[in-house]
């Protein structure tokens, strides 16, 4: 009898855990949360800001309820220290304190609606200072778009790619120093 019992709620869990679909949604709090930390330790004030992570790309926290539900959604920890976000990361620090702040406060450079930087007033610099800022704005742009890339591979979700950048241009536009430029969802520039 114990043996039919067991056969029996062993193939009733099987159905019920059958019946469950697991549903990774984007994270879009976490992500804001991870896109803060990332955006401070670029162009924040405060020096000690760093970027840190329990380490693990993503976490999965089954709450055993869910298992008599038809979906349950995974809890997902955004993983933002891989050592490629890190380097880029760094690199993307690097130019700023040395150059794009300037460029930034003196609204030369601003952030677009597809969270890249451009450059809005050459015409206020030199022909020499003019090559420098666009390599410098092209570099950066190029770190940018690999940022928003490692950051959706580092949390095995390639598809998150273009709602990584999305939080991003929220990000860099909410994290904007005053009187720093920046293009509304409209495409008008804006002072910040």
């Amino acid at each position: 009898m114990k043996k039919i019992n067991l056969v029996i709620i062993s193939g009733v869990f099987l159905f019920v855990s059958a019946c469950v679909t697991i549903n990774v949604y984007f994270p879009a709090a976490e992500a804001e949360s991870a896109a803060a930390k990332i955006v401070n330790k670029i162009i924040g004030e405060d020096d000690n800001a760093g970027v840190s992570d329990d380490g693990n790309p993503q976490s999965y926290h089954f709450n055993p309820l869910n298992w008599f539900i038809s979906s349950a959604h995974a809890e997902v920890n955004i993983n933002i220290s891989s050592p490629a976000i890190t380097e880029i990361t760094n690199r993307m620090k690097g130019r700023y304190d040395n150059d794009l702040k300037i460029y930034l406060d003196k609204a030369i450079i601003g952030f677009t609606n597809q969270g890249f930087i451009e450059i809005l007033e050459i015409k206020k610099l030199g022909l020499k200072d003019r090559q420098r800022i666009k390599k410098l704005v092209a570099d950066d742009n190029h770190d940018r778009e690999a940022l928003y890339r490692e950051l959706a591979v580092a949390n095995g979700h390639a598809d998150w790619e273009d709602s990584i950048r999305n939080v991003f241009v929220k990000t860099w536009k909410n994290q904007a120093h005053k009187g720093w430029k920046y293009q509304n969802a409209d495409g008008l520039w804006q002072t910040k």
